[in-house]
């Protein structure tokens, strides 16, 4: 796919993130892996659903900016994704409300932060780590990402939001969206016991869509 195209996805699915609420004001970023190693990310401070495909930041294989304006400041963790997730081809960060609030709950085991609730949320997301509070921008977040060994897919920051990877921008949005509402169902149903995926159900998932699931799950 050429680069023109992936700024103009980037700033369409951009917006329709913002415009369906689930990333407000300037918060939340995307970022997408180039041919020749470097990639595009969304500037600092920009909305989301505001995007200009000319000013979207491309930073060579080290994360140095090369053109465009700078870049958001949450670049460390996209970079612990790339280096940790070979097959990954974009990364989305979002403030999503019901993701957020699901971080901080006490409950969460940071193995597995949701159980298998539906079938999609197993097939897009797998299992979501939870990593401790950083501050927005704080490199020691990459390291927490790297310390996964690039066996989530899908990542809560504790009192911040999900990082999400995907193969391509429109797997990564997807699993992203499904990772928020599996949140808000988790939210609607704490404290009613409801019925999850059994194991076994689990493990037929993973053999008909061969997924790859990390070690440790939620019991």
């Amino acid at each position: 796919m050429s680069e023109t195209k992936l700024r103009e996805d980037i700033c369409r699915f951009g917006r329709s993130l913002f415009e369906r609420g689930l990333t407000p004001g300037s918060s939340g970023n995307i970022s997408v892996r180039l041919d020749d190693g470097g990639w595009l990310v969304t500037p600092t401070n920009a909305s989301l659903g505001f995007l200009d495909p000319a000013k979207m930041s491309r930073l060579d294989g080290d994360g140095r900016l090369v053109s465009g304006d700078a870049p958001t400041k949450e670049v460390p963790l996209h970079t612990a994704l790339y280096q940790t997730r070979a097959a990954a081809g974009a990364v989305v960060h979002l403030h999503s409300t019901h993701s957020v609030a699901l971080s901080m709950l006490p409950e969460i085991d940071p193995r597995a932060a949701l159980p298998a609730m539906t079938a999609y949320y197993v097939m897009k997301c797998g299992q979501t780590a939870l990593v401790p509070y950083y501050r927005p921008g704080d490199p020691a977040v990459a390291d927490a990402i790297r310390g996964l060994a690039g066996k989530y897919s899908s990542v809560l920051l504790a009192n911040h939001g999900p990082v999400v990877s995907g193969d391509t921008l429109e797997a990564a949005v997807f699993a992203t969206e499904e990772l928020e509402e599996t949140a808000r169902l988790y939210l609607l149903l704490r404290g009613l016991n409801p019925r999850y995926l059994s194991p076994e159900q689990v493990k037929d998932l993973t053999k008909v869509f061969g997924l790859t699931l990390p070690e440790h799950g939620h019991d």
